[in-house]
């Protein structure tokens, strides 16, 4: 299964809200229309117990035998490729309602409910409605209008996370209890490990075991190092550490796990910009990158996750989890709309190959349900 495929099929919930949210609308003053199913399959002019009973004819060499007479068809009944040739279809009904400013309210409500945010949804809608006010449109034309609107606000921020020369690039990640951020980088350095790159961890989460025992089986798996201090000791300290390690080692990416923290938590934030300010004491210019792992379940949060940490560690980049167990989706574009960071690459599930790089169109077709 492609990863799109994945993703379309995880992110269920926030294609069934949207799904449920533009029936309501459209039946809400909406009218029933026929059209042309351009897809009309072919009509068998044989019925299904008749051609049952015909027997299938023996192989064997070619012979001339005398022809047999085919009953005459009904014109009527042709469709498909033959019956469109021929100026006939068969006809399809849908629901259609005017775009007025009525319409553009319900959908701008509908965007806000799976946490795009308001102003997004306001421009969303906007654009939506440039030289379309007044027509006349069903479920799939808006989906398809909301698909490329959402992929032009992501496509900017579209951007893998970049590789540099120097050696170690520090990789540091951050993010609140919960986001994923272990497997999160136990999924990233296996990945890097598999494209060549020399990978060694730093589990600066060194207030829970879990969380360390975790990054070991990571990075087992990976055939990647992990480098441990005593639970209770200085992370910064650690850090500090794998760096000399890395740099003697001649490793190419030295990537450091901290302990997740609340944003409301003052002394939690001050303990991640000590790790910060410890790293650059050994290096001026790291951490090289700074990766923010959001929780996709935490909507709107997200947007305050986002200004703390950019606060406190200038967070360069972000990767969304759990985008599979949420109808919020629409919060990455929120996030694309209003900072402007980029997006390295979004999860689905708990498997290596289900964190995967961001790509917006993808994205786009996932959340609103529209076909390829």
């Amino acid at each position: 299964m492609s990863f799109f495929s994945k993703l379309k099929n995880r992110m269920f919930k926030s294609s069934a809200k949207l799904d449920e949210g533009l029936d309501a609308i459209l039946e809400d003053g909406g009218e029933e229309e026929e059209v042309l199913d351009a897809a009309a399959e072919v009509i068998d002019p044989i019925p299904e117990p008749e051609r049952a009973s015909v027997p299938a004819p023996e192989p064997g060499p070619l012979t001339t035998s005398t022809p047999q007479t085919v009953a005459p068809t009904d014109p009527a009944k042709k469709s498909g490729l033959l019956g469109r040739m021929l100026g006939r279809s068969t006809p399809k009904k849908t629901v259609k309602r005017v775009l007025d400013d009525a319409m553009l309210e319900s959908l701008e409500e509908l965007l806000i409910t799976t946490d795009m945010g308001v102003e997004t949804a306001l421009r969303v809608t906007a654009n939506m409605a440039e030289g379309r006010f007044g027509k006349k449109l069903g479920a799939d034309d808006i989906k398809h209008l909301l698909s490329s609107e959402i992929a032009r606000i992501m496509e900017p921020v579209a951007k893998p996370m970049p590789l540099y020369a120097k050696k170690p690039q520090v990789v540091l990640v951050v993010g609140v209890n919960g986001s994923g951020k272990t497997t999160t980088i136990g999924k990233l350095a296996s990945q890097f490990r598999t494209a060549g790159k020399s990978v060694i961890i730093a589990a600066g989460d060194t207030f829970r075991a879990a969380a360390v025992e975790q990054l070991q089986v990571w990075g087992e798996r990976a055939g990647v190092p992990v480098m441990t201090a005593p639970e209770g000791s200085d992370p910064a300290s650690l850090a500090f550490d794998a760096m000399t390690r890395a740099e003697q080692d001649g490793i190419d990416l030295l990537m450091i796990d901290t302990a997740g923290r609340l944003q409301n938590r003052q002394d939690l934030m001050e303990e991640l910009a000590k790790i910060v300010r410890v790293i650059r004491k050994k290096d001026q210019t790291a951490p090289h990158n700074t990766l923010l792992v959001l929780d996709a379940t935490t909507g709107q949060n997200a947007l305050n996750q986002v200004e703390i940490f950019q606060q406190v560690a200038d967070v360069s980049g972000l990767v969304m989890t759990k985008l599979d167990g949420t109808a919020k989706g629409g919060v990455l574009v929120a996030l694309a709309d209003r900072f402007g960071l980029p997006i390295h690459a979004i999860g689905v599930g708990e498997q290596i190959n289900d964190l995967q790089a961001f790509d917006p169109e993808d994205f786009a077709r996932a959340l609103t349900g529209a076909e390829q």
